[in-house]
């Protein structure tokens, strides 16, 4: 019997449940695949020389097993998952790895993921941590290093043209993201927020160009949805990694709606688009320096750093955020307090959830989250 071809949301669950799956397939096939860290990455070099990237990613609740003999227990629990899941060969379709020096702990897993797992590529992609405009023009000889490096690899170059319409295959991604994103706005929204993590895994993990394809077969399915009939409460969440869908999934079986995110494996690897009208190599140094990060120094008062967020608050009727941080993450923990002050500045509650990531409180971010929106709901009395 001849096998059904997925198409949409299902496709998309379909590979989000069965991630690194089409990736070991396109391997066996002959295609080279280089895994990559943050956001921060410029694929569209991968995608330009016929490499596909693919988002390295954890497992969210399974404990550390091997990578404890080689990272201390206060190292964050996701470069710790990431790296013990590489141990035990499940990345081993992989032909490199680039891995961006976002954090302390991203960078020093550089260093062991080569010693010990001697990928066949590998490169650390320093990024600058301010956005001085000497950081750009750095920032752009590090990715023409990338670029030339990977040229080596694959013996073959990347010229203007190449790099050009790989910006514009990514750049359409970002555009049907932003669409689908669109689609939230509505009371109640067409999509839900656990949907959303399926899409966005899924693009992790296959080529640019499938992904276009099931963005925009998503788009169609769910344009002819037809809403629910009960509104909800709309709620942002704020944070890092998210690559599992059982924070979004607990919030919405809660009761509530996630109609808006600010997250890197969200809204902010995809928000922005790479101006085509400048060089390729300068556009894609603007493009990937702005993404705001609290990894970045980005002078000025919190109204102005975090002005995006009162945007999407507006946008999308916002009535509450989650702000989520995973634990030992020095950077989002910082961040959090001025952040939260922010946000009820603007009069919207905050609730903050801390995540070992290796073990999942479900049972406790439900009660914390009803608690949530019990509180919210008092607040329209």
């Amino acid at each position: 019997m001849a096998k059904i071809a997925l198409r949409g949301l299902t496709r998309a669950h379909d590979l989000y449940e069965l991630r690194g799956e089409r990736a070991k397939e396109l391997a066996k096939r002959g295609r080279k695949l280089i895994g990559y860290f943050c956001s921060y990455t410029p694929v569209e070099l991968f995608t330009a020389l016929d490499l596909v990237p693919y988002r390295i990613q954890g497992k969210v609740g399974k404990p550390v097993e091997k990578a404890g003999q080689y990272l201390e227990s206060i190292v964050c629990p996701y470069v710790r998952s990431c790296f013990d899941i590489a141990l035990s060969g499940e990345y081993d379709f992989l032909s490199g790895a680039v891995i961006p020096h976002t954090c302390d702990a991203m960078h020093r897993l550089y260093d062991i993921w080569v010693y010990y797992l001697k990928p066949p590529f590998s490169q650390s992609l320093y990024v600058p941590h301010m956005t001085h405009p000497a950081s750009y023009d750095f920032f752009a000889k590090e990715i023409e290093y990338l670029l030339r490096n990977l040229e080596l690899f694959v013996e073959r170059t990347a010229s203007e043209e190449d790099l050009l319409q790989a910006i514009k295959l990514h750049n359409r991604s970002r555009v049907l993201l932003r669409e689908l994103y669109e689609m939230r706005k509505s009371s109640p929204p067409l999509i839900s927020g656990t949907e959303i993590i399926w899409a966005l895994v899924a693009g992790m993990t296959i080529p640019v160009q499938e992904f276009n394809e099931l963005l925009e077969e998503t788009i169609e399915e769910v344009r002819s949805r037809k809403p629910e009939s009960y509104s909800r409460t709309r709620l942002l969440i704020s944070g890092s990694e998210v690559d599992d869908d059982d924070l979004i999934r607990v919030i919405e079986e809660s009761g509530a709606a996630v109609v808006m995110d600010d997250l890197c494996t969200g809204s902010r690897s995809f928000w922005q688009d790479v101006d085509t009208s400048k060089e390729a190599v300068a556009g894609l140094a603007e493009r990937y320096l702005d993404i705001p990060c609290p990894r970045t120094y980005r002078p000025g008062k919190a109204a102005q750093r975090f002005s995006y967020l009162g945007d999407f608050i507006r946008d999308w009727n916002v009535q509450g955020v989650v702000l989520y941080t995973i634990r030992f993450c020095d950077t989002y923990q910082l961040d959090a307090p001025e952040m939260k002050d922010y946000i009820q500045s603007l009069g919207l509650p905050v609730l903050y959830l801390e995540d070992a990531y290796t073990t999942t409180p479900v049972g406790q971010w439900k009660t914390r989250v009803e608690a949530f929106l019990e509180t919210i709901e008092s607040r329209r009395e």
